[in-house]
């Protein structure tokens, strides 16, 4: 099988930790039991090539196990979090799953079976393969959750060159594909899961201090929020090497800052999408949000100032949309980009740039300007309807403490006319109490999440 491969040089690193959790540590020996001892259940259970099979949990080595698994017989894994509890069942009957497997905290697993026979073409046409195959749900964030089948082997292949061993953190989300990059490239190289107990700074910031992590995927929101609640000042994060970060772009002001308290660290821009995978990544240096995407198995390209891409590792198809590629086998990404040579600074989705007066305003910078601002603990800007201009800049912040309105709005304007363009002042400003990013540490534009980095996903992809 497709997973061969992986289970060889997992069986290298025998009694070396390959995933920490609940902070205790399992083996590769452990590991590999549990795939075997998998092997024997999904028997009984009749699950064969081609079985399409939803699992919900966490990072814990039973699911992990799974996972390979599933992998090892080529049946279809639909992994699943509690994040889309509302939406599970929809989930589960748009991906046709024939075994539903559930785990709780302690790792205990319960598991059922769904009277579904597959209907869908692409999915019956791709069970004819024998490959392994992978379900995941694109974030929703720009209409109907999309249901993405990916072809296993093909995500697998890019592990199979050997690149650096690390204890990584696993703080992105098992059910997306950088999630499962994550954990692939981890177990490639013999290095080591870190299984966060919460993901509040203060959780991820003991896991990295407990485990001596390495290297910690992150978002910019969350980065944002490490510098909000100084728990880097709680605990010792001096085994962190590097920290790679996408899903959404960097605010200028976040990088900047997290670059002055964490001088030896070494930043990293990722790009993927869930579409085609995670792109090999080189950021011009740790200062710089200029990024050089691409690498083996994918190609690039600039149409009108906008991110093309056509990859080895492209989905198999939507199980509920049309494709997205053109009849070339390109997508595109829909980001808009500058271009510097060999690399590119992303500026956002074109869906959320706000047109004033014909003005182009792209959200981020604003937003990085904002962040700067004393007392505003985080901010998202928009566009909002306008009679005379046709669109006008909002914002709405986050607070640390409580300010008169009429006076943050004065202060907000005078604060920004000296560092942007007068079009791009916010003409609206809203406080509000909530977090203004969701459960996956993404800011929240207008009631619905931002994807300026990717339709799908961005995750870690180390260089």
């Amino acid at each position: 099988m497709a997973i061969t491969w992986l289970l060889e040089r997992m069986g290298e690193q025998d009694d070396a930790t390959a995933i920490v959790w609940h902070d205790q540590g399992y083996s590769y020996r452990d590991l590999l039991g549990a795939i075997e001892s998998w092997g024997q259940e999904l028997d009984s259970a009749g699950v064969v090539s081609g079985s399409i099979v939803a699992f919900e949990g966490d990072y814990a080595p039973s699911e992990c196990a799974l996972l390979l698994a599933l992998w090892d017989r080529g049946a279809i894994a639909v992994p699943l979090t509690a994040t889309v509890a509302a939406e599970r069942e929809k989930f589960l009957s748009i991906a046709e799953a024939q075994v539903m497997i559930e785990f709780d905290d302690a790792d205990r697993w319960a598991l059922s079976r769904r009277a579904v026979v597959p209907q869908n073409p692409i999915t019956l046409d791709f069970i004819q393969s024998g490959d392994p195959g992978l379900i995941v749900f694109s974030s929703g964030s720009t209409g109907e959750s999309k249901a993405i089948l990916h072809n296993g082997s093909a995500l697998l292949e890019k592990f199979r060159a050997r690149r650096h061993q690390m204890r990584v953190l696993t703080f992105l989300l098992l059910d997306h594909l950088g999630g499962i990059n994550t954990l692939l490239y981890t177990l490639s190289n013999g290095g080591t899961v870190v299984a966060a107990q919460g993901r509040d700074a203060d959780s991820i910031c003991h896991a990295i201090e407990n485990h001596r992590v390495q290297l910690l995927p992150a978002s910019p929101t969350f980065l944002n929020m490490l510098l909000v609640t100084e728990a880097y000042r709680r605990h010792d994060l001096s085994s962190l090497e590097l920290i790679t970060y996408g899903t959404e772009v960097m605010p200028e002001t976040t990088l900047r800052r997290m670059r002055e308290l964490l001088p030896t660290i070494r930043f990293q821009q990722t790009y993927g999408l869930s579409e085609v995978g995670v792109l090999r990544s080189q950021s011009k240096d740790s200062d710089s949000l200029w990024v050089k995407v691409g690498g083996e198995g994918f190609e690039t390209k600039i149409v009108d100032g906008t991110l093309w891409i056509r990859a080895a590792s492209a989905m198999v198809g939507y199980l509920n949309a049309p494709s997205p590629f053109d009849d070339e086998g390109w997508l595109n990404t829909e980001d808009a980009v500058e271009v510097d040579g060999e690399y590119i600074r992303i500026l956002g989705r074109r869906t959320d740039i706000i047109n004033v007066g014909g003005q182009k305003v792209y959200p981020a910078e604003v937003e990085s300007v904002l962040l700067e601002m004393p007392n505003v603990r985080d901010a998202t800007v928009q566009g909002a309807p306008n009679p005379i201009l046709g669109t006008i800049v909002t914002a709405r912040l986050r607070l640390v403490e409580p300010e008169d309105p009429r006076a943050l709005k004065e202060r907000v304007r005078a604060f920004c006319r000296d560092r942007l363009a007068s079009y791009k002042l916010p003409v609206k400003v809203e406080v509000v109490d909530a977090e203004l990013f969701g459960a996956r540490y993404k800011r929240h534009r207008g009631g619905r999440t931002s994807t300026s980095a990717e339709p799908g996903v961005v995750e870690h992809a180390p260089s």
